[in-house]
């Protein structure tokens, strides 16, 4: 097996579980590629290159650092596995504790996938060319930055306008993303195996404004109108773009998925109970 290795390097414990993937790879039979910032803690591994040579991809860190390793595979077929090195890690699945009995699972592929659904994103002139694409996994989130003043957006669907939304910006979320901002908005929690898109506006300034759930294949198109200077995009919370006026945003289900890694054991709801602490706090951390 290829096996690749992302990691945040300022994690504490990062070094000891490079370490073991080292030193467990010529028992399990893994070649093992890392990327740039690993390279200083781990000796005789080579540089991670395009994801089509890898067979696996682990994600050493948090959410954060799960969803960049999405990213880099960018729709390429690579099981991913995240294993948590922080403190809440809701996509990850597994700990640096549990990790020395995962990784000969992982190398013998006894394990199952979920299948993700993803976002494309494109930015552009409303009718012109595209100027940039995105993925997300988690969501895609239009804010308006650092200004005071309310942002009012044109909403469409499937060609169809919607009307105008006035509030302090708009998340679109994949069923995985309905956990993260959109939940934090007041939106609802949508199990991941769902296909669906969940639109939530963020302190929305009509009282008729609610979130909606769509069907995944629906298109939705987002204007600005008498915009500040820059409306900003946020892809998974770490990268993204700016929205003008006369520009728009265009969100649909991209074409392939992303498939994260789980063990037997591990469900929906055992997460939503011990990761958000469903029902109380008392096994949060259990």
């Amino acid at each position: 097996m290829r096996l690749g290795v992302f990691g945040h390097a300022d994690y504490h414990g990062i070094a000891e579980v490079v370490a073991l993937i080292l030193r467990e790879a010529p028992r399990l039979g893994l070649e093992v590629f890392v990327e740039r910032a690993l390279m200083p803690l781990s000796p005789g591994a080579k540089e991670v290159g395009a994801p089509a040579d890898l067979d696996a991809l682990v994600s050493l860190g948090g959410d954060g650092t799960l969803l960049r390793s999405a990213r880099f595979l960018n729709g390429a077929d690579v099981p991913l596995l995240g294993v948590n090195l922080g403190k809440l890690g809701y996509l990850t699945s597994s700990s640096a504790k549990e990790f020395p009995r995962v990784l000969p699972r992982l190398a013998k592929g006894n394990y199952t996938s979920d299948v993700r659904m993803v976002l494309e994103a494109t930015t552009g002139p409303l009718g012109g060319a595209q100027s940039a694409t995105m993925r997300a996994v988690n969501d895609v989130v239009v804010h308006k930055g650092g200004f005071a003043r309310v942002l009012r957006l044109r909403l469409s669907v499937n060609g169809e306008a919607l009307g105008v939304l006035a509030a302090d910006g708009i998340v679109i979320s994949t069923p995985t993303g309905t956990t993260a901002y959109s939940m934090s908005a007041g939106g609802p929690i949508v199990e991941p195996g769902v296909q669906s898109l969940t639109v939530t506006p963020i302190a929305a300034h009509t009282l008729a404004i609610r979130p909606l759930v769509l069907q995944a294949g629906s298109v939705i198109t987002l204007q600005p109108e008498d915009a500040p200077d820059e409306v900003l995009v946020t892809v998974d919370g770490q990268v993204g773009a700016t929205l003008s006026d006369g520009h728009a945003l265009t969100v649909r289900r991209a074409e392939h998925p992303v498939r994260i890694v789980r063990f037997h054991g591990t469900t929906f709801v055992g997460r939503l109970r011990r990761k958000l602490g469903w029902g109380g706090l008392a096994d949060r951390d259990a």
